[in-house]
């Protein structure tokens, strides 16, 4: 997902979820800046890098492609953007090194999800942002894993598009590898990573291989991964949002219960409170478009009456900076990094664990 989804339409999502402007104003900054908080970002303001949610290019690009390079790369976007559906999950074939990959495959709805909400309850406005970011991306990054990997993450020339209309209509998705080349829907042309053989190189990272398109909402799509042996999967963004959204207000609603009063469980949505305007979430999200942050915008002022300032990576940095050591973490930026630093040691502890069982019974 992008910055209208997890910026805008979050901020929608906490005010109908019952939050206030200013605390949705809070959950909607974190919420987006899952995706800015990398290590560059986090040394420039005094702060741990190990706190880091995502990793910038130029990062990726540094990375050392050993063990130690590609655990860190697999902590980060495992824990924040891929979150592993099924730990146990098993293809039953394939080499340990294989199947120990697949586990890591994101799909909403998983036991880690609601590790992941119960981890920020009573923690402020700040962890409940961070955790609605990687509730949003089981829905749009499902299918794909949070570690380089060709035979989880390829994609090859059978790749269509679904396109709207009475009758299903398919087109053959065009990629290019031009970065500086704009996404072009009208006529069925995305950008992705270039293809490489290696198995961990970070070309084959996340959805890298299917470009910025799995993160459109607009987007109706079907390919046939080797993971599910080349069996065709059908991708429905329109309908996996709209859960996604859903989700979203009732997991928001579930954590305002003070601790021990509430439970987040899966595969619950609370239609009802987005019903009033769910035939405009729709139209969003079947529009066409690159960039749907003025129509998240314009329905997230009409239904708070506020206005909702344009996302600045740079809004809590200087009340962190300014502070003294032993306040940091009472600053809003400070409650982010615990948050992040929390989610990433729950996530790296149940991988490790799931990862020590399928050792024992491999021996």
């Amino acid at each position: 997902m992008q910055l209208d989804f997890h910026y805008y339409a979050t901020y929608c999502a906490a005010f109908l979820a019952g939050f206030s402007h200013e605390s949705c104003l809070d959950i909607a900054y974190s919420a987006q800046f899952v995706d800015c908080c990398s290590k560059t970002l986090l040394k420039k303001v005094g702060a741990q890098p190990e706190a880091a949610t995502t990793q910038l290019q130029l990062e990726l690009m540094d990375a050392d492609g050993d063990f130690l390079g590609l655990l860190d790369i697999t902590r980060i976007w495992t824990a924040f953007h891929f979150l592993p559906g099924d730990l146990s999950a098993d293809p039953g074939r394939g080499g340990w090194y294989y199947r120990n990959k697949y586990r890591l495959i994101c799909n909403p709805n998983g036991e880690l999800l609601k590790e992941t909400i119960e981890l920020v309850r009573g923690k402020g406005n700040e962890a409940t942002g961070l955790a609605m970011h990687i509730l949003a991306d089981t829905w749009a990054h499902r299918y794909f894993a949070g570690t380089p990997s060709l035979v989880i993450n390829n994609t090859n020339y059978h790749f269509y598009e679904i396109l709207p209309g009475e009758k299903e209509e398919l087109r053959q998705v065009v990629f290019n590898h031009n970065p500086i080349s704009p996404d072009d829907p009208e006529k069925g042309i995305y950008t992705n990573s270039m293809y490489q053989g290696n198995e961990n190189s970070i070309m084959n990272l996340g959805h890298g291989r299917a470009g910025h398109f799995p993160d459109y909402s607009f987007a109706r799509y079907k390919y046939m991964p080797a993971w599910g042996d080349y069996r065709e999967i059908q991708k429905d963004n329109p309908s996996d949002y709209m859960q996604a959204f859903c989700q979203m207000v009732y997991a928001m609603k579930n954590l305002q219960s003070p601790d021990g009063e509430g439970s987040f469980e899966t595969e619950q949505y609370d239609h009802k409170a987005v019903a009033p305007v769910r035939e405009q979430i729709q139209s969003i999200l079947e529009k066409r478009q690159l960039d749907a942050c003025a129509d998240w915008k314009a329905l997230g002022e009409s239904l708070s009456g506020r206005q909702i300032p344009d996302f600045d990576i740079d809004a809590y940095q200087k009340e962190y900076q300014s502070a003294d050591e032993a306040d940091r973490n009472k600053t809003g930026l400070g409650r982010f990094i615990n948050a992040a630093l929390a989610q990433k040691s729950m996530v790296s502890e149940r991988v490790m664990e799931s990862s020590l069982k399928r050792r024992r019974k491999k021996v």
